[in-house]
């Protein structure tokens, strides 16, 4: 059974920076390409970023325009998202999604950028 427990939002002035982690159980989570997601308000969830297996590849939504990086660390079963130059339209709660299991979400984690 995956669970994932995202966290590291936050208020943040536009233009500043995040770190979001997101920590996942089970033993298989090296094994899985992981994801982000975000939803904002009155909106439907949208994905991020994409970290495949090793995290030796990435790949982002086009509204990231090189200001996010999506990284893993598989001996502490978490993946990480270096946001940057954010902008009000980066609010909303973000989560993390694991490939072994598409459909659990956690929580989230919200962040809000004031202009």
């Amino acid at each position: 059974q995956v669970q994932l427990v995202d966290s590291g939002g936050g208020l943040v002035q536009a233009g500043g920076s995040l770190r979001l982690s997101c920590a996942a159980s089970g033993s298989t989570f090296s094994t899985y390409p992981m994801a982000w997601f975000r939803q904002a308000p009155g909106k439907e969830r949208e994905f991020v970023a994409g970290i495949n297996v090793s995290g030796g590849s990435t790949y982002y939504a086009d509204f990231v325009r090189g200001r996010f990086i999506g990284s893993r660390d598989d001996a502490k079963n978490t993946v990480y998202l270096q946001m940057s130059s954010l902008e009000s339209e980066d609010t909303g709660v973000y989560y993390c999604n694991s490939g072994a299991a598409p459909n659990v979400w956690g929580r989230g984690t919200q962040v809000t950028v004031s202009s």
